[in-house]
């Protein structure tokens, strides 16, 4: 699990710092959360739509018999199918993470914080994917 400290220092760190991540107030430091989450779900659809699209153009160099090697299903088709297992894990990991803070006051931000994280190692995957064949 993020600690709050580790949070503030990932969510501190961008060019234009944000001072609610310097702050001691829960609303200050939930607000920091939901700006880091917010920006790591940003890249990450950026990444998706390039990815995407290297996935579609690679597809063109797939024949029949490899497309039946992989379950008759397109390179594009195997992505979507990988993103949105990822998010279903993400979401439940992120449950199973933040499970011992249920109903404290700071749970917002170890949820975010969470999300936060696992989406910025999703965005490199998918970063790394684009980049190599």
């Amino acid at each position: 699990m993020i600690a709050v400290f580790g949070l503030l220092l990932a969510a501190g760190t961008p060019a234009t710092h944000d001072k609610r991540c310097d702050s001691v107030t829960t609303p200050d430091l939930i607000a920091c959360a939901q700006a880091d989450e917010a920006g790591a779900d940003a890249a990450l659809n950026a990444a998706w739509k390039t990815a995407l699209a290297k996935a579609k153009g690679w597809e063109t160099g797939i024949d029949a018999a490899g497309r039946a090697a992989n379950g008759n299903i397109t390179y594009s088709q195997a992505l979507l199918a990988s993103q949105r297992a990822w998010l279903a894990y993400r979401d439940a990991q992120c449950k199973l993470a933040i499970y011992a803070n249920a109903g404290g006051h700071e749970l917002p931000i170890y949820r975010l914080g969470c999300l936060a994280e696992l989406t910025k190692a999703r965005t490199r995957q998918l970063r790394d994917f684009a980049g190599g064949h």
